[in-house]
């Protein structure tokens, strides 16, 4: 039997004539027959459900059904229905529904036409709660490949690359798929939405954009120099109107970073161009993270080198329209093992690669840069023993978190008010995890999508999630 089987149909097979409505023309309220039971609402909150679902049709038709007498029914789960309503309601669902299974309500959510509101309640960014992070599911991947790099989307999904496989899983982490593509491996991913990812490696040419629903890539972008010969990706940035791509040629005696249009995937322009001659490493040091600050309206670059005085890099600001760098930072004495930029706390953060501490160097002063105030032991800069060798950095919100080795920390600022004088800004650290959460294999990726935040280890076949105790379905 279909979900509406009745004799005299509204839209979407809706029956008028299953019970009569005692209800006033006039009134605010509607009856609905769910499965034989009845539920009453109004129509402010059937509003919220959008104009293209099953709700807003209730609403359409509830003048009609007044004026007959009749009360519309629905041929699906009540208890289900109860469990929408309450969304419908207060943005949340109600406690009751962890006595059902997610993947039964994300259905009926479909059915009704609400998953955005669903999604919204169980993975909205704005329930980010870092100071209440723990490990909480393990994400289980196929083969004997550990994940090489991670991508997330804004609503909590996110794609695992592994070998030559990126394995995705949707935002309740409950479905997963497995695309196969034709890189040995992948080194650099991003999500340019929930389908579609754009996927580059070290050791073979061209950014493929790939269509995970299809299983293939749709497009190749490549960046050719003045020789002609074969680009591979060193790195993939993102900002609302453009995609950054660092590519470096295969002869690796070039580099250069690609700016395209993010809807049309078209050249804009061209950035960082460096053709390297006899023994200038400078400009040998192709760009390895690309970072955008909308703020500044710049792309922030940064690469580093290993040779034989010790790990250097450099630290670039580009303004896009232009072409030119703007600010640039050199970085001889503790290079940075990883660096990011944090748009909410203005200001560039490191981890350093001798000292394994944390710096940082203020936005709010671009331009006149002196030296990084380091937040840790900052005798260790000059240690040999390479002690923030593979530990990672990354911004997300108002906090900046960081790995060393297997452990995870976050670095919040404490606001001092006037009473600090103009002296450095003074930043705390917290170790995330219960006891049983911390240590394990060294971290290789951090990424945050909706309320989640997603952690990889060496030679370990799965991903983390980590998530608020709270927030937890």
């Amino acid at each position: 039997m279909p979900p509406f089987s009745q004799s005299s149909p509204i839209s979407n097979g809706f029956s008028n004539n299953h019970h009569k409505n005692n209800q006033q023309p006039s009134t605010n309220i509607i009856t609905i027959d769910v499965g034989g039971q009845l539920f009453q609402t109004t129509k402010q909150t059937l509003t919220l459900a959008g104009s293209k679902t099953i709700f807003s049709n209730l609403f359409d038709s509830s003048e009609h059904n007044n004026n007959n007498n009749n009360i519309p029914f629905i041929d699906r789960d009540p208890e289900l229905f109860s469990i929408l309503l309450s969304l419908l309601r207060t943005g949340n669902l109600p406690s009751k529904a962890k006595a059902f299974d997610i993947q039964d309500i994300i259905f009926e959510a479909n059915f009704y036409g609400i998953s955005d509101l669903l999604v919204q309640s169980q993975s909205n960014p704005s329930q980010f709660e870092p100071f209440d992070l723990e490990k909480s599911i393990i994400l289980p991947l196929s083969g004997r490949d550990s994940p090489s790099t991670i991508a997330t989307t804004p609503n909590g999904s996110v794609h695992v690359s592994h070998g030559s496989k990126i394995t995705s899983f949707d935002w309740s982490l409950q479905r997963k798929s497995t695309t196969l593509t034709s890189f040995a491996a992948i080194d650099s991913l991003l999500a340019l939405s929930p389908n579609i990812v754009a996927a580059g490696a070290t050791d073979f040419s061209g950014l493929q954009i790939l269509d995970l629903d299809l299983g293939y890539a749709t497009q190749t972008l490549n960046w050719e120099n003045a020789t002609k010969s074969s680009s591979t990706v060193q790195a993939i940035g993102i900002s609302p109107d453009f995609l950054f791509t660092s590519f470096e040629s295969g002869r690796r005696n070039s580099n250069s970073i690609m700016v395209y249009d993010l809807n049309s995937l078209k050249p804009v322009s061209q950035i960082a161009s460096n053709e390297i001659f006899g023994a200038d490493l400078g400009s040998a040091i192709p760009s390895t993270k690309l970072n955008w600050v909308p703020s500044l309206n710049l792309l922030m670059a940064s690469g580093s080198h290993s040779g034989p005085s010790g790990v250097t890099g450099t630290i670039k600001f580009w303004d896009i329209r232009s072409g030119n760098a703007v600010w640039e930072i050199k970085e001889t004495v503790d290079c940075f093992s990883d660096v990011t930029v944090s748009d909410t706390l203005s200001a560039v953060f490191k981890i350093g690669v001798n000292s394994g501490e944390v710096s940082y160097t203020d936005l709010k002063k671009f331009g006149s840069f002196n030296s990084w105030s380091c937040l840790g032991d900052s005798r260790k800069v000059n240690n040999v023993k390479k002690e923030g060798f593979g530990c990672k950095i990354e911004a997300h919100g108002h906090q900046v978190f960081c790995s060393k080795q297997g452990e995870l920390g976050l670095w919040s600022e404490v606001l001092m008010g006037s009473s600090n004088n103009g002296k450095d800004r003074v930043f705390k650290k917290n170790v995330l995890g219960r006891s049983k959460d911390l240590g394990g294999n060294r971290i290789t990726n951090m990424g945050f999508g909706g309320s989640k935040m997603f952690v990889t280890r060496k030679d370990q076949q799965c991903v983390e999630v980590w998530q608020s105790s709270v927030r937890r379905f």
